[in-house]
Formats: structure tokens, sequence, C-alpha cells
């Protein structure tokens, strides 16, 4: 009895194999498959809950920036108004 396989390479005089080793082993196991569309699936839906989560927190933050952008357009036209300058445009 062998302890280990024999390997017999089935090569033409011209240096090709006449079987490929992809027809030894036959197509890819389906387990295989199955796992990759998985990851695949995986894959596309967690970008898809990353752009989601980027629009949210874009939506949330949406109204501070329209609060401190009228804080500031008040807090510079106070200040025109203290100069002097806001009623009627510029004096020079």
């Amino acid at each position: 009895m062998k302890a280990r396989r024999t390997i017999i390479i089935d090569m033409t005089p011209e240096g090709e194999f006449q079987h490929p080793a992809a027809a030894e082993f036959g197509r890819t196991p389906w387990l295989f498959r199955l796992a990759a569309a998985g990851a695949l699936v995986a894959l596309v839906l967690g970008t898809i809950a990353l752009a989601a989560f980027a629009f949210w927190l874009a939506m949330t933050l949406l109204p501070v920036v329209i609060i401190a952008a009228a804080i500031a357009y008040a807090a510079f036209r106070l200040q025109l108004w203290r100069s002097g300058r806001g009623a009627g445009g510029w004096r020079g």
C-alpha cells in the first residue's frame, strides 16, 4: 500500500498538457460560488448602507448650518449698523 498519491503528468512531446487542470477538477464547487455571491451582496449592501448613513448625517446637520449662517449674517448686519454703514450703504 502506498502512503501518498503519485502524480502523473500527461504531457505531449510538444510540451502541452493533454487534459487541462480545470477539466480534471470539474466546475467550481457550489458552496464556493454561494459564498462568493454572498460576499458580493454584502459588499453592495454595505456600500448602500454607508451612503445612506452619509446622507442622513448631511440632512441632520443641514438645520445647524442654516441656523449658523443666519446668526453670522445677523452679527455681520449688527456690526454694519453699529459702525453707521448699515442703512444707506457704505459711506466713504
